[in-house]
């Protein structure tokens, strides 16, 4: 990334960036972790979610779902049987965030100690 020179803090907003808006869809204690274990997993299933993220709960993973659904970046196909049966992939949108999230675990293998 490169270092824009020139520009007064004084007449810009975060708000009005593309670091502000990508922020806006991944914040959240679990959406990048959730982001994460579709990356890695594929298709999970939300018990499987539940169980692969141990600390979230019910709740906080549903809501998460939910909005990320809202988003674009998570597809969510419901099967109509009995039991329910809904799964949870990424989006072509969500896709396209892997770069970033593999560029995260790159920077963590490097820096962990």
């Amino acid at each position: 990334m490169e270092k824009k020179t020139g520009r007064c803090i004084s007449s810009e907003r975060l708000c009005d960036t593309g670091f502000s808006y990508t922020l806006s869809l991944i914040s959240g204690k679990y959406k990048m972790t959730i982001l994460y274990t579709l990356m890695e997993f594929g298709v999970v299933r939300f018990n499987e979610l539940k169980r692969y993220i141990s600390s979230i709960t019910y709740k906080t993973l549903s809501s998460s779902l939910k909005e990320l659904e809202a988003d674009g970046l998570v597809v969510r196909k419901e099967y109509p049987q009995i039991p329910p049966k809904v799964e949870y992939s990424l989006s072509e949108r969500g896709q396209s965030l892997m770069p970033i999230l593999d560029a995260l675990c790159e920077w963590g293998d490097k820096n962990r100690r």
